[in-house]
């Protein structure tokens, strides 16, 4: 299975290149971008994120006291920005009143803990914490979202209905732990649902990943 996944990363890889991701300045502005990319366009995310900088809150101390009002008018952008303004909150709160606000200390941690740590505050689920995880703490997990379910579920090596957990578990067991390799495998999986493997009306004649693929072949 392991020469199998290294087969599919390694097409992805020679048709896209290195894709530079998570595209952050600080290890706090991935952490911004994992909790505001839920259920919107990066581009948004890109945005909202401009809007902070300028106004000098992209900044955990400073989301952590600001106005609750005005946090959400910045990131606007996003979506569910209310919301995600509380959830921006939570998360400089908690290192703030538990770290005195040092992520180096919260990612000191050891992973499993600390992923159940992440879990446990408001806003932050499964994906967002495994995205801060890698890309901010830079800890060996393997990301998962919903192009990897299609994509994998479409190359018939998992179900079309595997949870969240058992999905990446498949991965995790059969891909050493490393980080950079973690990284650059997810970011290529979403390159390809991004460009390629939508939900409806896929174009599955330039994918990469079109010769292993029972389901383009079935288009």
């Amino acid at each position: 299975m392991y020469q199998k996944l290294m087969d599919i990363y390694d097409r992805m890889y020679k048709h896209f290149g290195p894709r530079h991701w998570w595209p952050a300045d600080t290890p706090f502005e991935v952490v911004v971008g994992a909790i505001l990319t839920q259920s919107v366009a990066w581009r948004n995310v890109e945005q909202a994120i401009k809007n902070l900088k300028q106004a000098g809150l992209l900044d955990l101390v400073a989301i952590a006291h600001a106005e609750l009002d005005e946090l959400a008018r910045l990131i606007r952008p996003t979506r569910y920005y209310n919301m995600k303004a509380r959830k921006l909150q939570a998360f400089c709160r908690h290192v703030l009143e538990n770290y005195d606000g040092s992520l180096e200390r919260l990612f000191a941690k050891d992973l499993w803990p600390l992923r159940e740590e992440l879990l446990g505050i408001y806003g932050i689920g499964e994906e967002t914490a495994d995205s801060i995880l890698l890309y901010a703490a830079e800890k060996p997990i393997f990301v998962v979202d919903a192009y990897t379910k299609r994509i994998f579920s479409r190359l018939g090596m998992v179900d079309a209905d595997i949870k969240y957990g058992q999905l990446q578990r498949f991965f995790m067991d059969h891909i050493p732990p490393d980080v950079m390799l973690y990284n650059e495998y997810h970011a290529q999986i979403d390159a390809v649902g991004n460009n390629y493997c939508a939900a409806k009306k896929p174009s599955c004649g330039e994918c990469p990943l079109r010769p292993l693929c029972g389901f383009a072949s079935a288009v």
